[in-house]
């Protein structure tokens, strides 16, 4: 066994993260961790997921449910289209596989929202199948420990950083290795403050021996983050907020949402106009910024109260402030209309 893997799986077994809520559980556990993992942190991920289990305990009842009560039950996770691809996944292993979840590389990775990284961590967690792991964590530890230069973000380093990730595999504990990398990535070789000192792999390290911790991974150039420009309307009757289902495709969809303008006071006037709406209050609240993988939205809430409500508004529904925070609703919405309940 390599000296990087069998270290690797001695620290893990006596310092690495024991007692996660998923570790020694089946596949479909290990995917939905896996999946909600993507992007967001442990600590922020296990409520959700603890959450979700108990709605969810099986495929198949993550099957039956539909769209909405999966992304009630994600709202506030973020990037929901993980949410939409779990659902549609779950859907495909009932009619392809009778609700059991596939064991084979090739099945899970046919799957909705699964990568390759995603589809190795299941097979090697809950299957012991020796397949090597390459997420955000994984790729540093590997571009120090081998002295990989480049942006991990260029095809050919990502490529150089697949070939060492397989060449490292260990033959046996890959479930116990691949857990090992994981918890190495997030609590020793991080991406600022590594602690170095207690590294069960600092000896044969490059970037440890060489003195380029903090040059390795390449960092990549960043881009400015353009920003656009909203109003959200928090259209109110005493406890009642209007809201609209947005769309299943799209940012946001299949999930309620504030309607949403263009931001001026001409649009807000439009809308007014174009619904009958009978406005008793307008107040501009604090605008809210939320921020998207690519671009940052500068949301400017406007609270209209109303005297009374329409008879009928196309594609909305009233909904209590209460029963509208249980739903599926985006973070922004949930962080206005907890401070609405609040106030």
């Amino acid at each position: 066994m390599h000296s990087f893997s069998s270290s690797l799986i001695r620290w893990q077994r006596e310092h690495g993260r024991h007692g996660l809520p998923w570790q020694g559980a089946g596949a479909y556990h290990v995917w939905l961790s896996e999946v909600m993992l993507q992007q967001t942190q442990v600590v922020t991920v296990i409520p959700y997921y603890l959450r979700f289990v108990e709605a969810f305990p099986t495929v198949a009842d993550l099957a039956l449910a539909s769209e909405e009560q999966v992304l009630a039950y994600w709202s506030g996770l973020g990037y929901y289209a993980r949410g939409r691809n779990l659902h549609r996944a779950a859907r495909r292993v009932v009619d392809l596989h009778d609700g059991q979840f596939p064991c084979q590389f090739e099945q899970i990775l046919a799957l909705p929202g699964v990568g390759r990284t995603t589809a190795a961590a299941i097979c090697a967690q809950a299957y012991q199948m020796r397949y090597a792991i390459l997420d955000g964590n994984v790729k540093r530890v590997l571009a120090r420990y081998c002295g990989i230069s480049g942006s991990p973000a260029i095809k050919s380093v990502e490529s150089l950083l697949w070939e060492r990730a397989e060449l490292l595999l260990p033959d046996v504990d890959v479930g116990c290795y691949t857990q090992a990398l994981m918890d190495m990535g997030a609590t020793l070789c991080t991406r600022s403050r590594p602690k170095c000192v207690v590294c069960p792999v600092q000896k044969d390290c490059v970037a440890y021996q060489s003195g380029r911790v903090a040059e390795l991974p390449t960092p990549r150039i960043r881009k400015a983050v353009p920003e656009r420009f909203s109003t959200f309307l928090l259209v109110m009757h005493g406890g009642d907020v209007l809201l609209e289902k947005r769309t299943s495709s799209g940012i946001w969809g299949g999930m309620w949402c504030l309607p949403q303008l263009d931001e001026g006071q001409s649009e807000i006037d439009d809308y007014v106009q174009n619904n009958a709406l009978d406005v008793n209050g307008v107040i501009q609240l604090a605008r809210l910024t939320h921020t998207f993988t690519h671009f940052k939205l500068q949301i400017s809430p406007v609270h209209l109260a109303l005297t009374q409500k329409p008879r009928q508004l196309q594609k909305a529904v009233w909904m209590k402030v209460s029963e509208a925070l249980s739903s599926a609703i985006p973070t922004p919405v949930r962080t206005l209309l907890a401070e609405i309940q609040g106030a």
